[in-house]
């Protein structure tokens, strides 16, 4: 199982857990995060221990081709001193040494192509790690936003609050209708008030009309 395989199993895993006790989103971002920063650590260690494998591998394979050096010297200094018994079991040894070296040689190649594996998933990591931290705010404050405005929602939608508007409103009409009466008593009081002005600028006019009269008369008799 890979690297990223084994990861998104151990996430999800959690995932379902989180969403099953209806525990908060914000702490299954940091969950997330905290387990890329683990397996990071661990494919490091594992980057780690395939590097330390290699070196020991390069050095044993170091004393084996010196090995197999000196066997075919030694196999070549045995034809030349005619002893073709010695040259054979020389060249059995270096055979034997070879066949070693060429399974060593295997392993090596094995971890090398797994380090550049390795490498590539820490490169790819280290990129979502960093990736989900820049992100990790926006995310938080999305989710307060959202549990704010679901608050409010929830709120507006309050049987309480409902019927306080209800008898807000009732008492809203209750007042209208006492304003109304209000407005017809003024309404028949400014109609009395007019006709009294009224009446008043007709005596005003007759008063003004019965000294002209008078006036006219008294300077008519004071002709004769």
């Amino acid at each position: 199982m890979g690297i990223f395989s084994r990861f998104t199993d151990i996430v999800n895993s959690n995932i379902n857990s989180i969403l099953e006790k209806a525990e908060d989103p914000e702490k299954l971002v940091r969950l997330m995060i905290q387990e890329m920063e683990d397996t990071l650590v661990e494919v490091r260690s594992t980057a780690a221990r395939a590097i330390a494998d290699k070196k020991e591998l390069r050095r044993k394979l170091g004393t084996l081709e010196r090995e197999e050096r000196d066997w075919q010297e030694k196999a070549e200094l045995a034809i030349r001193k005619g002893r073709d018994d010695l040259a054979r079991a020389a060249l059995q040894e270096k055979a034997r040494i070879t066949e070693g070296k060429t399974s060593l040689e295997a392993q090596y190649n094995a971890i090398d192509e797994g380090l550049d594996k390795l490498n590539n998933d820490i490169a790819k990591l280290e990129e979502k790690l960093a990736d989900a931290k820049n992100r990790q705010k926006a995310l938080v404050m999305r989710h307060q936003t959202a549990t704010r405005r679901l608050k409010v929602r929830e709120k507006l939608h309050d049987y309480k609050i409902e019927d306080a508007l209800v008898r807000f409103e009732q008492f809203e009409r209750k007042m209208e209708t006492v304003e109304g009466r209000v407005e017809a008593y003024d309404l028949g009081l400014k109609k009395d008030l007019s006709n009294q002005f009224t009446s008043l600028e007709s005596e005003e006019q007759v008063e003004a009309e019965l000294v002209q009269l008078k006036q006219r008369i008294s300077e008519g008799d004071n002709a004769s």
